[in-house]
């Protein structure tokens, strides 16, 4: 059985795009340089940020993934989005109710979605 472990961002400047990362996931990287940025979370799953142009085979473009972060409550997901918001992050989607549940969506600076949601149901 394969299993997902790994996510790897195509960015325009790693360690522009580190600052930003290191406080929306709480910790520093393993591995920093100029061209390449990598996490390894509690979880075991690596998110690595690789500056687009050594990328190979090239992307196209450089954003577009969507990356969901669960939150225990409502109350959560309106302190992360008073806390990203905070930091600049362009806002796609306000906090609403949707089908699964309580959510927003940002932009980071190369267009890569982050997306934190309580499903529904859950307390508030």
């Amino acid at each position: 059985m394969r299993t997902l472990n790994y996510l790897l961002l195509a960015v325009h400047d790693p360690q522009k795009s580190a600052e930003l990362y290191s406080k929306l996931l709480g910790c520093e990287p393993v591995q920093n340089s100029a061209t390449f940025v990598l996490y390894v979370l509690p979880t075991g799953l690596k998110i690595g940020l690789w500056r687009t142009d050594d990328v190979a085979p090239t992307p196209k473009p450089a954003g577009g993934i969507e990356i969901s972060f669960s939150e225990a409550s409502r109350d959560a997901v309106l302190a992360t989005y008073a806390a990203w918001t905070e930091l600049g992050l362009a806002v796609v989607q306000e906090p609403t109710d949707m089908d699964f549940g309580f959510t927003f969506v940002v932009e980071d600076p190369d267009g890569h979605r982050l997306r934190p949601f309580v499903l529904a149901g859950r307390p508030r």
